[in-house]
């Protein structure tokens, strides 16, 4: 038998919602996704997508198929990460794009990696192999090319066999400190991020101007 699919299964262009049999939601995440225009926007949405994630009260599973390089932070939200062979993690839109990293990408690597590691990644954003990620305790499982999302469902299957109550209070007990540092520190990050990218903006008009007077 088909799950029953909401409407908004299908009122995303940059989200694919289903839901299988046993009731367990698969949210894939792909390229192309909409980047909102005025930083005080980016600063609510910012902020209310982490929590919103760290909000969700059963077990979270991210299954990761190729590279994980714009908010990688999304999928160290889960509590398990199931990564395949070739998958990568890097950060290609803070500091090797002229942007302060602050949009909660540094809160939560430090939390999953160390602060050591977390700064490391952040400030020479080179892709980090699954195999790194396992070793740093960021990864879960390491598993052959195409059977991230497989394997995935499968400890979702064995997390069902758990009581309900067990399974949503087990979450947010685990996502607790993490939301904590999320709350305390995500909002003044976002600020910083946003000055540096106003700086960023400012100087490239700037050269751009020099150019264009120079070529004159």
């Amino acid at each position: 038998m088909q799950p029953l699919q909401a409407d908004y299964f299908t009122a995303y262009h940059y989200v694919k919602l289903t839901r299988d049999a046993n009731g367990v939601l698969i949210v894939q995440l792909h390229s192309n996704v909409a980047d909102p225009g005025v930083w005080s926007q980016i600063h609510d949405e910012g902020v209310q997508v982490l929590e919103n994630i760290a909000n969700i009260r059963v077990p979270v599973i991210a299954a990761i198929e190729g590279r994980a390089h714009i908010h990688s932070d999304y999928a160290l939200l889960a509590n398990v990460i199931v990564a395949a062979e070739g998958a990568t993690f890097q950060d290609v839109g803070h500091y090797a794009a002229g942007v302060a990293p602050g949009d909660g990408i540094f809160t939560i690597w430090s939390y999953r990696a160390g602060a050591g590691r977390a700064e490391a990644f952040l400030l020479n954003p080179q892709p980090l192999p699954a195999r790194t990620a396992q070793e740093w305790g960021v990864v879960a499982e390491v598993v052959p090319n195409g059977k991230a999302l497989g394997r995935a469902q499968e400890l979702a299957e064995l997390y069902l066999k758990a009581p309900e109550v067990t399974r949503r209070n087990t979450r947010v007990h685990f996502i607790q400190p993490l939301k904590e540092r999320i709350v305390r520190e995500v909002g003044y990050g976002l600020s910083l991020e946003g000055a540096s990218s106003a700086d960023l903006l400012k100087s490239t008009r700037g050269s751009a101007a020099e150019r264009t007077k120079t070529a004159s």
